[in-house]
């Protein structure tokens, strides 16, 4: 892949700071995009724009830009574009989060489809030939078995937030048809690790037993997820900027565990006990997730190196090395 330089959107997220950083470790340049806003404390995405301007290579190889820039604004997007060459987009700058879309689809609309548009029109027009976008697992919803596959219908999502990531998909297709736009959509697996979003179920279970909290289960807690580590994540995203003309691949650890063995893990590797708060399972929550990965072994030549046992303990190592910072963030 001769990329000199990819436009990472959502380079102060979580998976976008790890995609970023692997990126200029490669020696390829990166223009970050984001608009810091406020899901969730932007104390850690300030924090990881930090810790990337910091793996900038000394040796000069990549280079690093940063500007604070909504993807949904159309008008600074070309700004953006205008300014650089650019090889390639990897679009990880997303509204995430099942439960609160369905409190505020409005703004899903926006980021998740608009945003995508947005940028699909100005890699048409900057004759852009390479766009990844970031997708989800919670697109297969409950109607599919076990594991999920590329193939599956993805017609029936449960909440709004994986509804406007199936328009996203949908709308890339139909640049990909019309204007040649090489397309790889990376369908993401309940990704975790160090510096992860705040209201995930494992940062936020870490947390909470740390601070003698009691942490939130909904359902009885026997709901599978196929937890994913970030390193994994971000090397299967950057795999993805090979050619491939239209094609969707899973991302997924290919292990799906139940929430209480996570939960069990964590008391066990921080010695203490977790206080449970029982909660209804929610409506928009599936039961189980499960990537069928053959596509992405067989195309991009990836698969997951690390365990859920090992990806607790890294993370939990994170936390404690950042046990104050961590704190001070709002939940």
């Amino acid at each position: 892949m001769n990329y000199e330089l990819v436009l990472v959107t959502g380079c102060c997220g979580f998976i976008g700071c790890k995609v970023s950083e692997l990126l200029l470790k490669n020696g390829i340049s990166v223009t970050g995009i984001d608009n810091i806003n406020d899901y969730y404390d932007p104390m850690l995405k300030e924090w990881r724009l930090q810790q990337l301007r910091a793996t900038i290579p000394a040796s000069g190889a990549a280079n690093f830009s940063f500007h604070k820039c909504d993807i949904a604004n159309f008008e600074e997007v070309k700004t953006v574009f205008a300014n650089y060459k650019i090889d390639a987009v990897i679009n990880l700058a997303a509204r995430a989060g099942v439960r609160a879309s369905v409190e505020d689809p409005w703004i899903y609309l926006d980021t998740n489809l608009k945003g995508t548009l947005n940028l699909l029109e100005c890699c048409k027009t900057g004759n852009v030939k390479k766009f990844v976008l970031a997708s989800t697992s919670s697109i297969y919803g409950d109607n599919n078995k076990m594991p999920f596959n590329v193939m599956d219908n993805t017609d029936h999502p449960l909440a709004p937030y994986s509804a406007t990531k199936k328009g996203a998909e949908a709308m890339c297709y139909s640049y990909h048809y019309l204007h040649g736009i090489d397309v790889s959509i990376p369908r993401y697996f309940t990704v975790y690790g160090p510096a992860g979003r705040p209201d995930m179920s494992i940062f936020k279970f870490i947390k909470n037993i740390d601070m003698d909290r009691p942490i939130p289960v909904f359902g009885d807690g026997r709901q599978k997820r196929d937890f994913t580590y970030i390193d994994d994540i971000a090397e299967g995203t950057i795999r993805c900027l090979k050619p491939v003309g239209y094609r969707i691949f899973n991302l997924g650890n290919d292990n799906p565990v139940e929430l209480m063995y996570v939960i069990n893990l964590i008391e066990k590797q921080m010695g203490k006990k977790a206080k449970i708060q029982w909660l209804p399972l929610h409506p928009a929550d599936i039961t189980a997730t499960w990537a069928d990965i053959d596509s992405s072994k067989e195309l991009l030549g990836w698969s997951p190196k690390t365990s859920i046992e090992k990806g607790i303990e890294e993370t939990i190592k994170w936390y404690m090395a950042n046990k104050d910072f961590v704190r001070s963030l709002k939940d």
